[in-house]
């Protein structure tokens, strides 16, 4: 049985814009997962505002979960019991239309022309319609939507209904609708439990053109309030009417429409929840939050995102020539992160944002590790909301750390709330390096914003929480050496392993801060108990931490021993036996040289300090020659270290995968919401890929080279307050302040002050000539980046075959 060809792309290629220039229902859902509009508190995905057909339904409220039990066979000491799933709240999307008695359904009648537009710079999403219903009656509909970056409560719709020839009878519809029916997801353990009917109503209220629903959860305890208002526009005679049932709220509005005149609807929808408010107290929120929208006005909603997104591109914005696809692309995954976290204010950053219900909306390492460097360098206060929101729920990760036997934090693999849900202790808690990627987050944070109050509010507290789960979970071995035995590092494919390089060099970065944050304030750690003696035994584990290195081979095994196992046959390995954890048993995994996602490799990206360049190269190309890619999350770090070792068009193929990974729907569930991390992972390939960036001790370096694929890169990041843009030809570096004080930078190797006037500086050779292109394993290489005449890439006759996971089972 042969693996089916991944489908062609169905967006036109356009460096601002996603443009859907006809309908595909058979992509319904993945193009509700790209149209989908957020701002980190608030989730739409890009339904058809009729409601019918459908993909997959969905609106979501950062962290507004339902509670479901996670059975096992066998239970054991410290599994969780509980799992946490997010769920699909009051939907507040729907205008039902119907002409002429007949209901507006693009499977019906006759659909002249169908256009979407997600507008990266307006921050809009917009849909041009003409369609004659099944008795000829023509009407152009076009619809805007946005949900607001800066008012974090609302949504706001314009509908606009119009006829094209002859006069028609209008009724259009406007909904609230709670507890919809959701399609089955299907087995794939991947895919988020289906919770049927969460929302049980407390109160409806419909009041002139206004409706509120209440509603609470059955198990979890939270309680949602949804309202709508509407501000009516068209022929002097319109019949307007209200009304409310528990599970729906509607405004309805009736008129007849002759040639030249135009029905239009702007609707405004906030959202508001909690655990501990009450009933009355949510209610009269959403009626506050709809007041200063009306207040502000459609067009004042429309000139505040604009205004929002023009200043978060000055200090963003990555410019690709050469690869049309990998430009839009990257702007594509800034502007999702943006929305995953600029509104959440001290809620977690989902694996998938709030663009579907994939992975039951969990939050994993991913954000830490790949979402909040993005951030950090474009958007930083985003990325000290999500520190502050792990912060928040340190209490119960040094609960979860008590009843592991451990001192310090233990944070769970996967939670929305703080509480681990995470059934498969081998990937779930064994995965202990997500206190180190927590830490490294913190570390990386501060360096490049020198926020001190973040500093000793927040940061003190997780470094110093982190290092002591690290200082009990090691110990230190008959020669001196600290050992951190029995974890899983971030190769999902190997399990409850001893000395993971990853995870012990992270720790060891982590420990290390942590002592030099309490010296830098002793107030605060001594308030929480951090005594010199245990500082200083920080500082012993961390010199001691036990790297293991294979003489033999000259490259650092993954794990200690992981170079003796057997290696995996790839070729007794069908294409459509990938992902290999969904058609093998994970103990053969376990004891084989196989990789599902980078992890050594990772280790050189985010620890480079530990490795020499020959280093660097030979394990690379060790490394190569075993990742399947079975993880979405792989591809942007295989792109960064082979850039940096001189394999530029190597790396320039694993760029065009992470970059297109829903876009062109490599992994085949974007149904299921957006890979943020790999949309991530465009901007890390290109900025820490091409561009060379890395900082650290505050100091910001930079060691460009472009591949051939890619004529000129420039991207603009922010760093201690200053405003830089890189731009990067074949031949040089141009580097220009935008904004703040002159600082120190490095080229190559090269320290050079940056002030009011540009510097230029060539690229020099690379040092020696890079080693011939390393091999993947058969059928599994990434597409290559070749270009027709055109410049538009041409896509790989192995791209099909690509089937990827982001995690494993929990």
């Amino acid at each position: 049985m042969s693996t089916p060809e991944i489908p062609q792309p169905i967006y036109e290629v356009d460096p601002w814009c996603i443009y859907e220039k006809e309908l595909h229902l058979d992509r319904l859902a993945q193009s509700e997962s790209v149209f989908a509009l957020s701002n980190g508190h608030i989730g739409l995905r890009g339904n058809l505002e009729e409601g019918e057909p459908y993909g997959l339904p969905g609106s979501y409220l950062n962290s507004f979960f339902e509670l479901r039990p996670l059975p096992y066979a066998e239970a054991g000491y410290g599994y969780p019991e509980s799992g946490q799933t997010v769920i699909n709240v009051t939907n507040g999307k729907v205008f039902r239309l119907l002409v002429d008695d007949e209901p507006f359904d693009v499977r019906y009648g006759k659909l002249h022309r169908h256009e979407r537009k997600l507008d990266m710079r307006a921050g809009t999403l917009t849909r041009e319609v003409e369609w004659s219903s099944p008795a000829d009656d023509r009407v152009r509909i076009t619809t805007t939507r946005l949900v607001s970056l800066t008012q974090r409560a609302i949504a706001a719709f314009c509908y606009e209904v119009e006829p094209v020839e002859g006069p028609v009878r209008i009724v259009v519809q406007s909904e609230l609708v709670a507890n919809e029916s959701l399609p089955h997801l299907g087995d794939d353990p991947r895919t988020a439990a289906v919770l049927e009917h969460p929302l049980v109503s407390e109160e409806h209220v419909s009041n002139g053109r206004r409706v509120v629903l209440v509603h609470r959860t059955r198990r979890s305890g939270l309680r949602l309030a949804a309202g709508m208002t509407h501000e009516i526009s068209g022929p002097e005679r319109l019949a307007v009417e209200a009304e409310s049932f528990p599970d729906v709220g509607r405004v309805t509005v009736a008129a007849r429409l002759e040639p030249g005149q135009r029905l239009r609807i702007i609707k405004y929808l906030a959202y508001g929840w909690s655990s501990r408010r009450s009933r009355p107290a949510l209610h009269d929120q959403v009626v506050a939050a709809l007041a200063d929208a009306r207040l502000t006005g459609w067009q004042g909603l429309l000139d505040q995102q604009r205004r929002f997104l023009d200043e978060f591109w000055s200090g963003a914005d990555v410019e690709v020539d050469g690869d049309p696809e990998v430009q839009q692309a990257v702007r594509f995954g800034l502007f999702h992160i943006l929305q995953a976290g600029v509104r959440a204010e001290r809620r977690m950053i989902p694996s998938k944002g709030l663009t579907g219900p994939g992975y039951d909306g969990h939050s994993f390492w991913d954000t830490e590790t790949f979402v909040l460097p993005v951030l950090t360098y474009t958007y930083p206060a985003a990325a000290a909301d999500a520190l502050a929101w792990r912060h928040m729920t340190l209490p119960l990760a040094e609960e979860r750390a008590r009843q592991l036997g451990l001192k310090g934090a233990a944070f769970p693999w996967r939670t929305i709330r703080g509480q681990e849900c995470s059934g498969y202790w081998p990937a779930g808690t064994a995965a202990f390096h997500i206190n180190a990627d927590i830490a490294d987050a913190v570390i990386r944070y501060l360096d490049a914003t020198e926020d001190t109050e973040f500093e000793r509010e927040i940061g003190v507290e997780l470094l110093v929480a982190t290092a002591r789960l690290w200082r009990s979970l090691g110990h230190h071995d008959v020669h001196g050496g600290f050992r951190i035995d029995g974890v899983t590092g971030p190769d999902e494919y190997s399990a409850l392993v001893d000395n993971n390089v990853y995870t012990n060099l992270m720790a060891q970065r982590n420990l290390r801060a942590a002592a030099d944050i309490a010296m830098r304030n002793p107030d605060v750690a001594e308030r929480l108990g951090v005594t010199t003696e245990e500082a200083a035994s920080w500082r012993d584990a961390a010199n001691a931490m036990v790297i293991p290195y294979d003489e033999r081979l000259g490259v650092h095994p993954q794990s200690e021993n992981f170079t003796n196992h057997a290696r995996w046959d790839f070729s007794e390995t069908k294409p459509d036996q990938y992902p290999l954890l969904l058609n093998f048993p994970y103990f053969d995994l376990y004891r084989k040289q196989v990789v599902k996602q980078a992890d050594l490799v990772l280790a050189m990206h985010l620890c480079g300090e530990a490795f020499t360049p020959e280093q660097k190269e030979r394990n690379f190309a060790y490394y190569e020659a075993i990742t399947v890619r079975d993880s979405s999350l792989s591809a942007q770090t295989q792109a960064v270290i082979a850039a940096e070792v001189g394999q530029l068009d190597l790396a320039h193929d694993y760029l065009g995968e992470t970059a297109l990974m829903d876009l062109h729907d490599l992994a085949r569930n974007t149904r299921d919401g957006l890979h943020l991390a790999s949309l991530a992972g465009a901007w890390s390939a290109l900025v820490a890929g091409f561009g060379g960036m890395r900082a650290l001790n505050g100091r910001l370096r930079f060691a460009p080279r472009l591949p051939g694929g890619i004529s000129r890169l420039a991207f603009r990041m922010r760093y201690r307050g200053r405003r830089l843009c890189v731009t990067v030809t074949s031949e040089q570096a141009r580097y220009e302040l935008h904004e703040g004080d002159p600082i120190t930078l490095t080229h190559h190797g090269r320290e050079f002050e940056l002030g009011g006037e540009p510097v230029e500086l060539p690229i020099p050779p690379m040092p020696t000539p890079p080693r011939p292109r390393p091999p993947q394993p058969p059928g599994r290489e990434p597409a290559p980046r070749r270009t027709d005449p055109s410049g538009r890439p041409l896509r790989s006759p192995r791209v099909g075959d690509l089937q990827l996971s982001q995690t494993p089972p929990g």
